[in-house]
C-alpha cells in the first residue's frame, strides 16, 4: 500500500491526532528525569508505550534525539520501531532539504526500508526549489513512503520566504501546486503532504491538493479544533498534532492515553 493508502486507512480507524514525541529537555525535568541518555530512553519509550496504540501518527522530532549522539540516535531507532509495532504510522520531523547526492543520502537513511531509521514519512524543506527535493520524492514513491513539505509554516519568520511573489503566486502556492501535480489521480489519497501551521490564521491558498496536511500548532501553541475545521476543511486529509499538551501529562500513562482518544473523538465529532 502507498503511504497515502496507509495513511487513509489509520486516520479512518484510529482518528487523525499525530502526537510529537519531543523529548525537550524542559519536559524530561517536569518529569523528574535527567537530561541524558537514561532520561532520554525512559520518557521516549513510556510516552511510545501510552500513546502510540491509539493514534494513527507518531511523530519524532529527530533534533531531540540527535543531540545525543549515537545513543540518542539508537534511542530514535528505538522509538521508530515500538511505534510501528504498535501499529501507529512514523512521521519523522527531519526538515531535510539539500541537493544530488545529499538529498538521496537522507532519502536512504529514512525511507530506505533496510535502514534502522526507515519511517512512513518525513518532513522536508523545498526552499533549495523543489527539484531538490526529487531524489527524496523518487525514494518515497519506490517504497511506498510519504513526504511532508514544508509550505505555510506558523513561525514568524515564514512569511519572508512563503509569501514571496513569483511570476504565478507565491512561494507557497507554488509548493503546493507542485503536490497537487504529484498527488494527481491518486487514490484514495496522495502520499504527498504539505505542513500547514494551525495557527496562521488565514490563507488564501487553495489546500485542496488530494494529499495530507500536517497541522502543527494545535493545543499547546493556540491551535484549535475551530481553527482545524476553518483552515482545512477543503483538505483530503489533516492531522492536527501536539506535542507538549499530550506529554506534559506523563508519566502518567492512563492520562496520556486518554487525552489522546478524548482529543481523536473531538477531532471526530
Amino acid at each position: 500500500m502507498t503511504f497515502g493508502a496507509r495513511l487513509h486507512a489509520a486516520i479512518a480507524d484510529r482518528g487523525p491526532f499525530c502526537v510529537g514525541v519531543d523529548p525537550h529537555s524542559v519536559l524530561l525535568q517536569e518529569w523528574g528525569l535527567g537530561d541524558d541518555v537514561a532520561g532520554l530512553e525512559s520518557f521516549a519509550l513510556t510516552a511510545v508505550e501510552a500513546i502510540a496504540p491509539y493514534v494513527s501518527v507518531i511523530k519524532p522530532q529527530s533534533a531531540f534525539y540527535e543531540r545525543f549522539g549515537s545513543r540518542g540516535i539508537a534511542v530514535l531507532e528505538r522509538v521508530i520501531a515500538e511505534s510501528r509495532a504498535a501499529g501507529a504510522l512514523v512521521l519523522l520531523d527531519v526538515k531535510r532539504g539539500d541537493i544530488g547526492s545529499t538529498s538521496q543520502a537522507y532519502a536512504d537513511a529514512y525511507l530506505d526500508p533496510t535502514s534502522p531509521l526507515a519511517s512512513d514519512a518525513i518532513t522536508v524543506s523545498p526552499f533549495l526549489g523543489f527539484g531538490s527535493l526529487d531524489p527524496i520524492i523518487d525514494t518515497a514513491r519506490r517504497h511506498d513512503g510519504g513526504v511532508f513539505v514544508l509550505a505555510l509554516t506558523s513561525n514568524k519568520e515564514g512569511p519572508e520566504v512563503q509569501h514571496a511573489c513569483t511570476d504565478d503566486g507565491t512561494v507557497a502556492g507554488r509548493m503546493l501546486d507542485h503536490l497537487r501535480r504529484l498527488n494527481a489521480d491518486a487514490e484514495p489519497l496522495g502520499s504527498f503532504g504539505a505542513v500547514v501551521g494551525a495557527t496562521i490564521g488565514a490563507t488564501e491558498e487553495d489546500l485542496a491538493f488530494n494529499g495530507p496536511v500536517l497541522a502543527p500548532g494545535f493545543g499547546a501553541q493556540g491551535g484549535t479544533i475551530a481553527d482545524v475545521r476553518r483552515l482545512f476543511g477543503t483538505a483530503a486529509a489533516v492531522l492536527p498534532s501536539s506535542s507538549r499538551e499530550v506529554l506534559r501529562l506523563g508519566p502518567d500513562r492512563a492520562a496520556m492515553r486518554d487525552f489522546v482518544q478524548r482529543t481523536n473523538e473531538e477531532l471526530r465529532a
